[in-house]
């Protein structure tokens, strides 16, 4: 995970001037949502799986250096036995992370859970679904330090995705 991030902070630091995020469009336009304004789209691949990664600023004073990011991933599957496949997958990489620990209280359709990425605990909310034979992880990661305030914007933005993606 911590190549991830690494990349994706190397990137976010490249392209210091990266496009504000607003309509996406994926997989050939079946897939899409809006952000709000004020993401930064920081990662984008065309190939399958494509992806789609937004930094989501958190002006805190730890704001710095965590990394809090949505992203969505879209990935061609033939059908519900292989989007299984991919979401088991997912789910096995997510529960080797440092620190993995499942939370209670989500709701049947939101995989919830608490890792360390650099020594720092962030929440986790992963959700997928199976729509024109692509499989969609929408993947939300934040510090589990940040302001309440900061956490709830934050969380709505990812469920606002979410609801666009069902």
């Amino acid at each position: 995970m911590s190549f991830f991030r690494n990349t994706v902070i190397a990137g976010a630091l490249v392209l210091s001037g990266a496009a504000q995020a607003g309509d996406v469009s994926m997989a050939g336009g079946s897939v899409t949502f809006r952000t709000p304004d004020q993401w930064v789209d920081i990662l984008e691949t065309d190939s399958d799986p494509e992806a789609r990664v937004f930094q989501v600023p958190d002006p805190s004073p730890n704001g710095s250096n965590s990394l809090a990011r949505i992203s969505v991933t879209v990935k061609q599957v033939g059908n519900s036995s292989e989007f299984q496949q991919y979401v088991a997958s997912a789910m096995s990489k997510a529960k080797a992370l440092t620190g993995y620990q499942a939370a209670s209280g989500g709701a049947a359709d939101n995989f919830v859970y608490t890792a360390q990425e650099n020594g720092a605990q962030y929440s986790y909310s992963e959700r997928y679904w199976l729509k024109n034979n692509h499989a969609i992880q929408l993947r939300c990661v934040r510090p589990s330090q940040a302001g309440a305030a900061w956490q709830s914007a934050f969380d709505k933005g990812c469920n606002d995705i979410a609801a666009s993606l069902k």
